[in-house]
């Protein structure tokens, strides 16, 4: 089958990494650099840069790039699947940037659009996927309006369309999107992180994303490994010690996702906590309260 190693990696823990900014504002190379090592590391075998939790839309085109050159010098062995998305044009030049520097897959964002026909967005990922036939190609679908048979029509369009990083809040409908798709087609993965990871893994995933991996990379693979062997009690344990972190991401529509990432970083002398608009950074409240998880968890 094509695409093997990429499809077996992608069938485990799927890291984003967060962007660190230096005190002036601009990307921290050199501190990208170490956090994407730490992650290799410690057993993660993909890495996304410019995914969300990375601010993929608070950075410009050549910080974007940057960041991929940054991964790919980093990850050693490990796949780079590269976030791409925006117009196709910037997408696929983004796709093109990122076979040029070693990645070998990439993510197409959800598009970003306020009108989103389905025979479109088939066509959007088709234009940039061809682009690219050499790389595996995964999907990030948010739109519930998505049906198994789009990506069914898709993947006849475009062979190296490998991977579903699926992350409408709807296990039923997840179950149901997959099967209409084609389950063995594709490598289906939980792209709501761990809180929804059990239960996508109950209907049929087989990876998750993370961004808690950037603090703790042993919890997450810990949880992935109880998840891998159905080990669902011993999930749940897990599951039940980082769900404050994951709560205090979720909060206000997820408005501190990434802030409460790169303050947990901060708060064990990895990276400054610095965010973009329209993230914001945590209140002195905040930050007392994930020094509370971080300690619970031995970190502190």
């Amino acid at each position: 089958m094509a695409f093997e190693k990429q499809r077996q990696r992608l069938a485990g823990v799927v890291a984003i990494p967060v962007t660190p900014f230096t005190a002036a504002g601009d990307v921290d190379a050199e501190t990208y650099e170490r956090l994407v090592e730490r992650l290799v590391l410690s057993g993660v075998e993909v890495v996304t840069p410019n995914g969300n939790t990375g601010e993929f839309y608070a950075l410009d085109e050549q910080e974007t790039r940057q960041c991929l050159e940054v991964t790919t010098k980093a990850a050693r062995e490990a796949s780079v699947l590269a976030g791409v998305g925006h117009d196709v044009r910037t997408a696929a030049r983004a796709a093109k940037h990122a076979r040029a520097s070693g990645a070998d897959m990439v993510m197409i964002h959800q598009p970003v659009h306020p009108y989103v026909s389905r025979a479109g967005w088939i066509d959007y990922h088709r234009a940039i996927a061809n682009e690219v036939p050499e790389l595996g190609v995964v999907l990030y679908v948010r739109n519930p309006a998505i049906e198994g048979s789009d990506l069914a029509q898709l993947a006849e369009a475009a062979p190296n369309v490998l991977g579903v990083k699926y992350a409408v809040p709807d296990p039923v409908r997840f179950r149901t999107v997959a099967r209409d798709a084609g389950y063995e087609r594709f490598v289906w993965i939980a792209g709501l992180a761990e809180l929804s990871a059990p239960g996508y893994f109950a209907v049929g995933a087989t990876g998750f994303t993370s961004g808690l991996v950037n603090v703790a990379p042993q919890i997450s693979l810990d949880l992935f490994r109880h998840l891998r062997n159905h080990d669902f009690a011993g999930a749940m344990e897990i599951w039940d010690r980082i769900r404050p972190f994951e709560q205090m991401r979720a909060a206000e529509g997820n408005a501190n996702n990434v802030s409460v990432v790169k303050d947990a970083l901060s708060q064990l002398g990895l990276c400054r906590p610095d965010v973009r608009p329209p993230s914001r950074l945590l209140t002195a409240a905040e930050r007392d309260q994930l020094f509370e998880i971080l300690s619970s968890w031995g970190l502190s």
